[in-house]
């Protein structure tokens, strides 16, 4: 879809920037011990050019790896990822920025958490750039607590709320069907919101959306991760944290498009594969036993439903 609004790449820059400042400073101060590595980088000019920082906060004391990464990168040609939906786009140049973040925590009883908001446009000699936005945020937790949930979701809810009543249940909806491991028929979480491709509203609008979505990730994710940071825990629990974390690399390697999308753009390796866990672990056909948590957790939390009602 084109507008006749004018897009501002720059603007989005400055927010994305500042989005990642606001957002390192509180992952610190809740840490309290660790600080964020700087790593800023470039894009070979063959490839298109453009560069980004990545940020990355290890063996703190709350989070046991913290990435936040910010990206703005060039190219001469989309990659399929991102034509797969749209044929008409094959063959036009593009620049693609945004912030990606993905928190694991160390106590299995606080959620892994995964945002993200980005904006691409793509242009041809001698026709109107094509652009538009994508984003959300969704919480993977190991142990189910309704509170959490709740609270996550009324948060989302409160920052689709300016945008029309039926945004929230859209964006909710597409985050259930996205954040789905086809190949386990199981949800990676909880959910949250996800959009991508949207225009609605034109530039403005749309551009206003990504940074509710952005502004609100911190209020939806800092009174969880505070409840559960000093919840006591045993090897048990460690143990169903590290094996479900499993689950988390697979959807990313096996089914996210946005780790394809920077794959087949030729992206900075490091960055795109930061979300991934320090630890994990593998267990062939692994079932929690009868009636213990871990089991209900499965059967009965991770469940997409209106956490609302």
């Amino acid at each position: 879809m084109t507008t006749t609004e004018t897009p501002r790449p720059k603007d989005v820059e400055t927010y994305l920037r500042s989005l990642q400042d606001r957002i390192c400073a509180e992952v610190e101060r809740i840490d309290g011990r660790a600080k964020f590595l700087r790593d800023a980088w470039q894009r070979d000019a063959s490839e298109g050019g453009g560069g980004g920082e990545s940020r990355v906060l290890a063996d703190g004391a709350v989070f046991e790896r913290a990435g936040v990464n910010f990206s703005d990168i060039r190219g001469t040609r989309l990659p399929p990822a991102a034509t797969a939906a749209r044929p008409e786009l094959v063959g036009r140049g593009f620049r693609a920025m945004g912030v990606s973040l993905v928190f694991h925590p160390r106590n299995p009883y606080a959620p892994t958490v995964h945002a993200n908001v980005r904006f691409l446009i793509a242009e041809k000699e001698g026709e109107e750039p094509v652009w538009w936005f994508g984003g959300g945020f969704d919480l993977t937790p190991y142990y189910g607590f309704t509170e959490d949930a709740v609270h996550w979701h009324s948060t989302a809810r409160d920052a689709c709320a300016p945008f029309g009543p039926e945004v929230f249940g859209k964006l909710k909806a597409q985050c259930d069907d996205y954040f789905f491991l086809k190949h386990r028929n199981e949800p990676r979480g909880i959910g949250g919101l996800f959009y991508d491709d949207w225009t609605v509203g034109g530039f403005e609008a749309s551009f206003a959306l990504m940074q509710s979505v952005g502004d609100h990730f911190l209020p939806a994710y800092v009174p969880i991760v505070e409840r559960r940071l000093g919840m006591p825990y045993t090897q048990r629990e460690r143990d169903w944290q590290l094996y479900r974390r499993g689950r988390y690399v697979e959807f990313n390697l096996v089914w996210d498009r946005g780790t394809l999308f920077g794959l087949q753009s030729k992206g900075r390796i490091e960055s795109i594969l930061m979300s991934m866990p320090p630890l994990v672990a593998w267990h062939y056909n692994h079932q929690p036993e009868p009636g213990s948590l871990e089991a209900a957790f499965l059967a009965d939390f991770l469940r997409p439903r209106d956490w609302l009602a």
